[in-house]
């Protein structure tokens, strides 16, 4: 244990040495990445600054009139904020809630299958659905459901679902669990490659039921993976980007399908109210944050100290 202990030393100390020998060569290497994670990640971090401001496009960020909190307060004091903030809860949530559990239960499924060319084949057709795009996807959904559209020929009606508030939570999600979970469930696939195939065939041979082998062989094999991505998600709650929402969008459906990221692109981009727009997003990316550390926390406890 000794001499191992020396050996790594040892071989750490001579890393170092030509590392600092040869440094030119690791930072002409380093310096493509870092300059783009500056100039593309940080740099823009100075933008932060237009909410706390009268923004003019014309005085440009540092001339522009200091107006302090007043964006917030106005947001918050908003007639709409409650609606905005309840909708992205729900979608989110309902999201995590149903969406979640998906690509592990086809991980596990997929695992199950032994021959190798009926597998692919299925894990092809799982995985199309996500290179559709977002609006390509909004658009086979709104013909879908439309009132002349297939569903409700099969149905014989003639309900025009897009136009139904109650209905746009499960139109969103469920298009979305279709999209995505194939794709999803590739790392806990990846992650079931590491249980152990002898004690999988030690259980097959004690009799131990599908269920059982699940639980004591393959659930162990992905179980931080599941840990990792749901902190990540839960944490992720408010982050919905407004790409989707708002190509789902109609007049009549606004009550459940205006949320806070559409909102902020109307404001900002088609209203043109920069310094209104940047704090109502800086104000979802802090409750972000916050409840990123939160579930952090909570599932750390619940998992005997593991978390991200």
């Amino acid at each position: 244990m000794g001499n191992q202990k020396k050996k790594g030393v040892s071989s750490m100390h001579n890393t170092l040495v030509y590392v600092r020998q040869h440094w030119q060569l690791y930072v002409i290497f380093l310096m493509p990445a870092l300059l783009l994670t500056l100039i593309f990640k940080y740099g823009p971090m100075g933008g932060i600054m237009i909410a706390f401001q009268n923004y003019n496009p014309f005085k440009g960020i540092l001339a522009s009139e200091w107006v302090g909190l007043k964006n917030f307060r106005r947001f918050l004091n908003s007639p709409d904020f409650l609606r905005y903030l309840v909708n992205t809860l729900k979608l989110s949530a309902y999201g995590l809630l149903w969406g979640f559990p998906v690509p592990i239960l086809l991980a596990l499924l997929l695992n199950r299958i032994h021959r190798t060319g009926i597998k692919k084949k299925i894990q092809l057709i799982l995985y199309m659905p996500n290179f559709i795009s977002v609006i390509v996807l909004c658009g086979m959904v709104k013909i879908l459901l439309s009132a002349t559209g297939p569903v409700n020929q099969l149905l014989g009606t003639q309900i025009n679902f897009m136009a139904m508030p109650e209905a746009f939570r499960t139109i969103y999600i469920g298009s979305g669990i279709w999209q995505a979970a194939g794709w999803s469930s590739i790392m806990y696939t990846a992650a079931l490659a590491n249980a152990s195939t002898d004690l999988k065939e030690a259980a097959v041979v004690d009799g131990a039921s599908i269920f059982q082998q699940i639980r004591h062989v393959e659930w162990p094999a992905i179980k931080d993976m599941v840990v990792i991505q749901f902190i990540l998600q839960a944490g992720n709650i408010m982050s919905i980007g407004y790409e989707k929402a708002y190509a789902l969008q109609t007049d009549l459906n606004l009550q459940s399908s205006e949320i806070i990221a559409t909102y902020v692109y109307k404001q900002g981009l088609l209203n043109g109210d920069y310094s209104y727009s940047t704090a109502v997003g800086l104000f979802n990316s802090v409750v972000n944050v916050i409840l990123l550390v939160a579930v952090n926390k909570i599932v750390a406890k619940m998992n005997d100290g593991k978390g991200l």
